[in-house]
């Protein structure tokens, strides 16, 4: 089993880390946002769209640092539209209820 690295594995599946806090967590608990080769920015609820993706973890406090540091749109060398922020903050209040 593959422990570092570029494509990390562990019995819950594949690892990636959250742009905001840094942690290391199974790819299925992060939320994507994705720069897809056409170019428009979008939230990847599937996690499969084709791509340069980057990760947040759901917690609230991650997005908010994400979002002011303006992390996402260096990240994806893109600006990011009003309505993907929208999209993960319901997300967000969502699974906090």
């Amino acid at each position: 089993m593959k422990k570092s690295g570029r494509g990390a594995r562990d019995a819950a599946g594949p690892i990636r880390q959250c742009m905001g806090c840094r942690g290391r967590l199974p790819k299925q608990e992060l939320l994507r946002v994705v720069r897809p080769p056409e170019g428009a920015v979008k939230l990847d609820t599937a996690g499969k769209a084709q791509g340069r993706g980057v990760y947040i973890c759901r917690d609230a406090n991650c997005f908010k640092r994400v979002k002011k540091s303006r992390a996402l749109e260096r990240s994806l060398q893109s600006p990011v539209p009003d309505d993907v922020f929208a999209a993960i903050e319901a997300l967000l209040t969502e699974n906090a209820t």
